[in-house]
Parts: C-alpha cells; structure tokens; sequence
C-alpha cells in the first residue's frame, strides 16, 4: 500500500486534519476537516480549509472521502463546504444516530431534523471498509469518549479521533452524553493490539511550549509512555482515574456550535426570512447533572 499521509494543524482547536493520499493514483481521504469559526463574533471562515484544498488542486489529486472520527464538540466540521468545492462523500460511524436522538432533544430540533445520520452520504459499522484507490480504509468502533467514536485503519496508520493524545496529555473524557470509561479503557487495547509498530495519528495535541505539535506517536511509545493508559495500567485504576479527572473539567467552548453543525455533517440551518443563519443556545442545561 503506496500511501502517503500530509497532516495540517488548526492552531486555535488544537486540532489534526489529515489528508491521506493514495500515492498511485493520486486519490484521497481527508479525516476530521476543520472549519474557522470566532466566537466572540460568530462568524465562520475557510481559511484553514482553503488552505488544504490548494494542495490537493495544486498536487492534483482526487479527494473521495470525508471522514468523521466522531461528532466533535470543540471545532466545527467543514465537511459540508469541502463536499460543496469538490464533490467528496462524507462519512461517518453508524453509531451517529444515537448522539442526533440525544441532541436533539438538547437543543429541541423540529421535526424536519432526521436522527437517522441520513446527512451523511455513508454510516460505516464496525469492521466495513472503504476503498480510495489502491487503497482501504477498515472502519474499528472504539466508543468511551462518544458512542459514535470511529477510528479508521489505512495500511500501517490508525486515525485515531480522541481515544488517546500526546503520552504527556493521555486520554479523551468520557463525560459526554454516551461516553464511557470501561468502553474507552477496551477501545485503546483494541488499537494497542493492532500492533506495536503501528502509526497512531491524533485528532488534538495540547503541545507545552517546549515543542510543536505532533500529528502522530507509534503505537509502542503510547504502550510505554501515556500518562493515563499504558502497558501496566488496570482497567479498575483507569476507570476511577478517567472520573474522578472528568468530575473536574468544563464544558468545551465550542461545544454548542460544534455539535449542532457537526451532527449534520457540516450544513448549516437554513437562513430565516431575513437572510441570516441562527444556531441555538440552551441556557442551564449542558454540563447539569
């Protein structure tokens, strides 16, 4: 398998796009796209993306898929916009319709919203597998940070969403709606028994300032080094470890934009009778018990 992988990162969301490229057609993939968004004004933006889309006109590719690792809560999806610019597929873990009948009910979505991920041109189940080029995508479900969490397998690399981080930041929460710390603790062995060698590409790194972000950790160096989960780690220590630490944490900053648009692959509300496109805010009601 003749593949090549380009990583870009978005700086203000810490998150990892990445482009993977069949090297012998020039067909690709791109896992988890971001699209700019400012929350003091909101206003959206496609700067990031646009950036991503200038290489694959300029190095001549064909982009196939769009591949969501989950329904993300602190970036915005430009999978919508890419599909618009070059005719992508997106795609997403079946497991999505369960977060769209939670958040719904959340944010009290009439009935023309569909819970039934029919927003997604494909819902993949565990193990189907997708073909760009020469190349295959084998979809794994390793639920525990979201029900719907999907990391993709493509030769020796795994796309791993929020299951792990750095070694030094260890691992996703588990405190969302479907979240699970059992589930998240048997979900990072499935990918650790993939294989020591494996290239395990992240969807976020929070680098200190001492050095870059990085886009991916061979599958050993997690084994031996995650603070949260390595080769010596029980599941009991994890699960009262990943609780306790998730009885502490906010709410992301974007998780109400983020989760609206990204439940739809990426569209935005239709513009009401004055042209403008509204989101909707909950008051008192995310992060309750």
């Amino acid at each position: 398998m003749n593949l090549k992988v380009e990583s870009f990162y978005h700086n203000p969301t810490y998150t990892w796009s990445h482009l993977t490229i069949c090297n012998d057609t020039g067909i690709a993939v791109i896992i988890d796209p971001v699209l700019d968004y400012d929350a003091d004004s909101a206003n959206t933006s496609t700067e990031f993306i646009d950036n991503i889309l200038k290489y694959i006109k300029t190095n001549k590719l064909t982009l196939k898929y769009i591949l969501e690792t989950h329904v993300h809560a602190d970036h915005l999806t430009s999978s919508d916009f890419i599909k618009k610019e070059l005719g992508a597929q997106t795609v997403i873990g079946d497991h999505i319709v369960s977060v769209q009948s939670v958040f719904k009910k959340v944010f009290n979505l009439d009935q023309s919203f569909k819970q039934d991920g029919s927003q997604f041109n494909r819902l993949l189940k565990n193990n189907d597998e997708l073909m760009f080029g020469n190349c295959i995508v084998k979809a794994m479900h390793t639920p525990g940070h979201t029900e719907d969490s999907m990391s993709y397998i493509i030769g020796d690399c795994v796309f791993i969403g929020d299951t792990l981080f750095s070694p030094e930041y260890g691992t996703a929460r588990c405190d969302f709606p479907g979240g699970d710390a059992e589930k998240l603790y048997d979900s990072i062995q499935k990918i650790y028994g993939l294989g020591k060698e494996k290239k395990l590409y992240l969807c976020h790194d929070y680098p200190p300032e001492s050095h870059p972000p990085k886009a991916m950790y061979i599958s050993h160096q997690q084994q031996l080094d995650n603070k949260h989960i390595n080769h010596k780690t029980s599941k009991k220590c994890f699960i009262e470890m990943r609780t306790k630490r998730d009885k502490n944490l906010s709410q992301p900053k974007l998780i109400i934009p983020s989760i609206q648009i990204n439940m739809s692959a990426g569209q935005l509300p239709k513009p009401e009778d004055n042209g403008v496109i509204y989101l909707k805010t909950p008051l008192n009601l995310l992060g309750k018990e």
